[in-house]
């Protein structure tokens, strides 16, 4: 998995704080702590759902558009998360005439798509409303 579904998450949370707010780019990637141009992509997929609208011009940005109770973690996944759990480059050598050489990919492909079935399965009952209220109620704190 890449960083796009937790950043996905975060923006969405952060625009749900503050609902009567508009956040621009700039803003949104101070919050999270990544470049502008990495936020206005990730939005772009989360505008594409639905979930978030965009005003432009002095004092624009971007807005939540959707109940955030009604937001699951699996659509947010599923919405940002092309790749999904497996791994972009995989070990072994698919024409290789060692077995274990030749079937490692495709054996561990098996059981990524097993776990992020189990993954989805989780966050399907996860919403953004839930990742706020935790957050609101200083659960989780990551500790360094």
């Amino acid at each position: 998995m890449n960083s796009e579904f937790p950043t996905a998450v975060h923006l969405l949370v952060y625009l749900a704080h503050s609902p009567s707010k508009t956040a621009n780019s700039d803003e949104l990637a101070q919050n999270v702590n990544i470049n502008p141009a990495r936020v206005r992509k990730a939005m772009g997929c989360l505008r594409d759902k639905g979930w978030v609208s965009t005003r432009e011009g002095i004092g624009g940005g971007y807005s939540l558009d959707a109940d955030p109770a009604e937001i699951r973690l699996a659509d947010v996944y599923r919405a940002s998360c092309l790749a999904g759990l497996r791994p972009k480059k995989g070990t072994g050598l698919p024409e290789s005439d060692c077995v274990v050489s030749s079937g490692i990919s495709g054996a561990m492909n098996h059981y990524f798509a097993e776990a992020e079935r189990c993954y989805l399965d989780y966050f399907d009952g996860v919403t953004i409303q839930e990742v706020l209220d935790r957050i609101v109620r200083g659960e989780e704190k990551e500790a360094h």
